[in-house]
């Protein structure tokens, strides 16, 4: 996979990581793992949008900054202690028929630049409550991408579009399945981790369902 460099310095907008239909976690909708990234974008840069990259599902990264292709830089790949990742649902509780919006933080802590592959195949979301891993972002991915962004020294940045959670289990074997396992409600607990880059959130989310 080519590596797209970002030197711009607006970076990851995490673009939504599944089917095609913009469905995140919906029966057979783990597929949207696919194709594009999921990124955030870091602000203060450039708002040209990258092509190929807007607009498509996978986790992984929808860059709002315009990539240059085989551009080079001196700075270091990030180092994990230098990087600050969180988990963020767009809310805590969910009525039924509310589907959860997940996002990611991400923050480099370090006082120097550096890179880090943002992309689909660096991306990671799950959902567990208690033991049981309801649902995870690479379940169903395919077409994995990678994309190597430059994160300046002190550079916060979040998911611009986050991806949604339809209540369902996912799982390799039922990626096209239309009646895949629904979540309990009534007031069950849930946790959302994330990772990216290799580097994982250090706290989950916690949300309920009803």
């Amino acid at each position: 996979m080519t590596l797209v460099l970002v030197v711009a310095a607006v970076w990851l907008l995490f673009a939504r990581p599944w089917d095609g239909d913009a469905r995140a976690a919906g029966a057979g909708g783990d597929a949207a793992h696919a194709a594009e990234p999921l990124l955030p974008v870091v602000s203060g840069g450039s708002s040209t949008p990258t092509p190929g990259l807007t607009g498509t599902p996978t986790p992984g990264a929808t860059v709002t900054a315009a990539p240059t292709p085989g551009a080079t830089t001196s700075a270091a790949p990030c180092a994990t202690d230098d990087l600050e990742v969180k988990a963020v649902t767009d809310k805590t509780s969910y009525a039924s028929g509310q589907d959860p919006k997940l996002s990611i933080e991400l923050a480099n802590t370090g006082s120097t630049a550096c890179t880090l592959n943002v992309g689909t195949s660096a991306q990671v979301f799950t959902i567990t409550s208690g033991s049981d891993t309801w649902w995870t972002s690479t379940d169903c991915q395919t077409q994995p991408s990678d994309m190597v962004v430059l994160l300046s020294a002190g550079q916060r940045v979040s998911s611009a579009q986050p991806l949604t959670w339809d209540r369902t289990r996912s799982s390799v074997a039922t990626c096209d399945a239309k009646n895949r396992p629904n979540a309990p409600g009534g007031g069950a607990t849930y946790h959302l981790s994330v990772s990216i880059g290799g580097v994982v959130s250090t706290d989950d989310a916690l949300f309920q369902l009803y």
